[in-house]
């Protein structure tokens, strides 16, 4: 087993010193690109941008530590990228066509406390994924919400049903969700575990919801937002 090699690879030991003066200059030439496009966090990224973000740290990366790939190439690479990305910007201020290309739209995943059906198509999502984001912001049920829009950013917007308009609807923690079944045990409302609609069932047999054709069933819930 070799140790030179393993450690050092094919280079010498004075390759290290070039490696953190190569590793220096593309860190900053990451920050400057990146102030040039005028973002200021990762929460406004749209998923072009997260692109041109890959491409910075792939073109940064190999410069870093390859002795054979010079800073100039990276710096090519880094003012092609920007100029495309200036362009794309551009584009995308001029033409609405171009903008839903590039940056898409927003999604409406709940209306009225009940998923949409654009939100079954969508399954960008999960619904785990979603009921995480909902308890974060202090959900208990669907009911609460009036509607939740997935921006294309990422982040979840969220209007409120006012206390007394709250309805009982789907639950969205898990010790309640979890209660789902194809049975319904009593009389009354019952939530369907799958897009959130309410009605009226009896424990005679089993039902497929009349907006989704799901059968699994949850007992509603109908606590006020608590902030």
């Amino acid at each position: 087993m070799d140790w030179q090699e393993i450690l050092f690879g094919k280079e010498d030991l004075p390759f290290i010193l070039e490696v953190v003066f190569r590793t220096a200059i593309m860190f900053l030439l990451v920050v400057i690109t990146l102030n040039f496009t005028g973002k200021r966090g990762v929460k406004q990224l749209s998923v072009f941008e997260m692109v041109m973000i890959i491409s910075l740290g792939s073109a940064a990366g190999d410069p870093m530590f390859y002795k054979d790939v010079g800073i100039l190439h990276a710096l090519t690479v880094f003012i092609i990228i920007l100029i495309c990305y200036r362009l794309i910007i551009w584009l995308i201020t001029k033409s609405e066509k171009m903008e839903l290309f590039f940056e898409g739209k927003p999604l409406c995943l709940i209306q009225n406390g009940r998923f949409t059906k654009e939100a079954s198509k969508h399954r960008g999502l999960g619904s785990d994924e979603l009921f995480a984001e909902l308890r974060n912001k202090n959900i208990t049920h669907l009911g609460q919400i009036k509607s939740a829009i997935l921006e294309t950013n990422g982040t979840l917007s969220l209007l409120f049903f006012k206390d007394e308009e709250v309805k009982p609807w789907l639950p969205v923690w898990p010790d309640e969700f979890f209660k789902k079944s194809k049975v319904v045990s009593e009389n009354g409302l019952s939530a369907c575990a799958n897009c959130g609609n309410t009605t009226q069932l009896s424990p005679a047999s089993m039902h497929t919801c009349p907006v989704c054709e799901h059968d699994e069933w949850v007992k509603p819930c109908d606590d006020i937002r608590i902030t």
